[in-house]
């Protein structure tokens, strides 16, 4: 009879435990893992709102670069770990959605093992060309493939990636055909569009920038809902009659599942404030980027609508982890 009680008690302060300590988080370091090296724009991202997270949480927030297979590694490390609000994910299209669907394992699925919280920032892809393409619109870059098929050559920082899978739905929705050279990384594959080694690509707009404004490069049109501020001549693909064209790289904020819902909103407040301070707003323009906080509905949305198109991309293709 003692050891029932005893053991009724233990269960009834576990059951206590988990809102309890939601309700006094943080108590301890934050850590958030970032899926890739230092120093890209998702490194940045993380970079910038730990800084803010950690003055209106009272605790240290700490960034952890956990790089490797197209960011599976560092976003499976955080699916496993304890859903107890100290170890974050900020991701982004690749290891989100696209890496576990390309990988010869499954390692996490992001709707049973995540629970987004917020979006963090939104970044153009923009369609640019070499300067020697006989192309001044959209439309007629098109009509240009259409007429040679298998000639345009485009360069692609990897397969899988969004700039890559832009490529692929084109061709397969307009009827379109062109050759695609892989490349490791965007270096290589800016230096050989710039070279005039191949005709085009879809690139992060942070990236294309400043060939396009000293020319090298030309830029057609951007995705996203409106025109981008550096920019401010260069139609959206909707505008340019493309409605079904948008790419943009996403990063967002992510915690394992179970983690307490008042984490998780407290975390979606305190991060909607954060976003919208002007400095913060700037220094994510600095990195090419718009700052783009969301309700947690709205991200899973988001993500939902992401996962719809491009994963069934992939999956047409055939295209797998290298």
């Amino acid at each position: 009879m003692k050891h029932h009680v005893l053991s009724v008690c233990a269960a009834l302060a576990l059951g206590l435990s988990g809102p309890a300590e939601a309700k006094d988080w943080p108590q301890r370091t934050v850590k958030i893992v970032v899926p890739y090296p230092a120093g890209g724009n998702v490194d940045g991202a993380a970079r910038i709102i730990a800084e803010k997270l950690q003055t209106s949480l009272g605790q240290s927030v700490v960034i952890e670069n956990k790089a490797g297979a197209g960011g599976l590694v560092g976003s499976e490390s955080v699916a496993k770990s304890e859903p107890d609000g100290y170890t974050l994910l900020l991701g982004a299209n690749g290891p989100i959605l696209f890496a576990p669907e390309m990988a010869s394992r499954r390692a996490y699925e992001w709707r049973r093992d995540f629970v987004p919280i917020t979006m963090v920032s939104l970044t153009p892809i923009v369609l640019q060309i070499h300067s020697s393409v006989a192309a001044k619109s959209v439309k007629e870059f098109f009509e240009l493939a259409r007429k040679e098929p298998g000639k345009l050559t485009m360069s692609s920082p990897g397969p899988g990636t969004t700039n890559h899978l832009m490529s692929e739905m084109l061709q397969e929705k307009l009827g379109l055909s062109w050759a695609t050279v892989q490349y490791k990384g965007n270096a290589p594959a800016t230096n050989d569009l710039i070279a005039g080694h191949v005709n085009f690509n879809f690139d992060q707009l942070s990236v294309a920038l400043p060939f396009i404004k000293d020319g090298r490069t030309r830029a057609l049109a951007v995705t996203g809902a409106k025109r981008a501020t550096d920019l401010p001549d260069v139609p959206t693909f909707t505008e340019a009659g493309f409605p079904f064209i948008d790419g943009s790289t996403f990063t967002g904020l992510m915690a394992p599942a179970k983690t307490a819902p008042e984490i998780v909103a407290r975390l979606n407040a305190t991060l909607g404030k954060i976003l919208t301070d002007a400095d913060v707003k700037a220094k994510f323009r600095a990195l090419g980027a718009e700052a783009a906080p969301t309700s947690r509905e709205a991200f899973t949305a988001y993500l939902e609508k992401e996962d719809t198109t491009w994963i069934p991309v992939i999956r047409k293709a055939n295209i797998k982890a290298q």
